[in-house]
C-alpha cells in the first residue's frame, strides 16, 4: 500500500509539473498573440519601418531575419554535420576527443551576449567586416555550431550497430557506409535539430546587437546585385533583424505607435518560431516514415 501511495504521489507531481510548464507556455504565447495579432496586417508586413512617424512596418527587418538565418545555416550545417560525424564515427577515446567534446560543451553554454561581444571584436573590428549580415551570421555560427554537432552525433549514435556492420560486411568503405547507410538513417533527427536550431537563431537578438547592427539602409528590392550597397543580398551591409528591432523600439523608440509596432513584431516573431517547430516535427515524421518504410 505504501508503494502504491508513493507511486501516485510521484505521478501526480510529474503531471503537475508538466501542466505547469504547458500552462506557462500557453499563457506567454496567448498574451503575446492577444496583444499583437490585431497589429498585424499586410501593410505592416510589407512597409518599411519609420524612426519618427507612426504607421511603419517591418518589411526590412523581417527580410533581414530570414537572410541572416539562411547565411548562418549555410555556414553552420556543413561544419556541424562534419563535426558530429567525426565525433560519432572517427574520434577515438583519448585526450584529444575529450578536449573537443569539452570545447563543444563550453560553446553550447556560452551566453549569447558573450558570443556577440566576441563577434564584435573578431569579425567587426579585427577582420573589418563592420556591422553587417556576414558578421552577424558568423557570430550566430559560433553560437549555433555546438547544437548541430551534438544533434548529428546523437543521431548517429542512435542507429543500430548492425546497419554499420552490415555495410562493412558487404565490402563498403567506412566513408561509403556513412554516406549511403548511416547518414540517411540519421537524417530525420539531424533535420529536426537543424530546423529547431533555425528557430533559435531566428529569435536571437543579443549576439546580433554587436555584430549585425541597429540600422538598415534603404533596401531596393528591385536591385538584386549582391555588390550594390542597398541590395537586399549584400552581406556587407548592416542588418537590423526583427528581434533587435523589438528591443530597439521598446528601449529607444520615439515613434507615436511604439506599443503597436512592438506587439505586432513580437507576434510575428513568435508565429515564425512556432512554424519552425511545427515544420521540424512534420518533416521529421514524413522523412522517418519514408526511410523506415512504415
Amino acid at each position: 500500500m505504501h508503494s502504491k501511495v508513493t507511486n501516485r504521489i510521484a505521478l501526480s507531481l510529474i503531471i503537475l509539473c508538466a501542466l505547469t510548464m504547458a500552462g506557462i507556455l500557453a499563457a506567454l504565447l496567448g498574451y503575446i498573440l492577444f496583444r499583437g495579432l490585431t497589429s498585424i496586417s499586410w501593410d505592416f508586413l510589407t512597409s518599411e519601418s519609420s524612426p519618427f512617424l507612426a504607421g511603419g512596418g517591418i518589411k526590412d527587418q523581417l527580410w533581414n531575419s530570414f537572410y541572416v538565418l539562411i547565411i548562418t545555416m549555410i555556414l553552420t550545417v556543413p561544419i556541424g554535420i562534419a563535426g558530429g560525424i567525426y565525433l560519432a564515427e572517427y574520434a577515438r577515446p583519448g585526450k584529444l576527443t575529450s578536449f573537443i567534446r569539452s570545447c563543444v560543451e563550453v560553446l553550447a553554454s556560452l551566453p549569447s551576449i558573450v558570443v556577440g561581444m566576441f563577434g564584435m571584436l573578431l569579425f567587426v573590428n579585427y577582420f573589418g567586416f563592420r556591422y553587417s549580415v556576414l558578421s552577424g551570421a558568423l557570430a550566430l555560427t559560433v553560437f549555433n555550431l555546438p547544437v548541430i554537432v551534438r544533434v548529428t552525433e546523437d543521431g548517429f549514435n542512435s542507429i543500430s550497430r548492425h546497419q554499420k556492420e552490415g555495410g562493412l560486411a558487404l565490402g563498403l568503405t567506412h566513408w561509403h557506409t556513412i554516406k549511403t547507410i548511416l547518414l540517411p538513417a540519421a537524417f530525420p533527427s539531424i533535420l529536426t535539430g537543424i530546423i529547431l536550431s533555425a528557430g533559435r537563431v531566428f529569435g536571437e537578438s543579443a549576439a546580433l546587437l554587436f555584430t549585425a547592427g541597429l540600422s538598415t539602409p534603404d533596401l531596393d528590392f528591385t536591385n538584386w546585385n549582391p555588390a550594390a550597397p542597398n541590395s537586399p543580398l549584400n552581406i556587407f551591409r548592416s542588418a537590423e533583424t526583427l528581434s533587435v528591432h523589438i528591443w530597439a523600439v521598446n528601449t529607444s523608440g520615439i515613434i507615436p505607435d511604439i506599443a503597436k509596432v512592438a506587439n505586432g513584431s513580437a507576434a510575428v516573431l513568435v508565429i515564425c518560431v512556432l512554424l519552425f517547430n511545427l515544420l521540424a516535427r512534420g518533416l521529421g515524421k514524413v522523412i522517418n516514415t519514408k526511410l523506415s518504410g512504415k
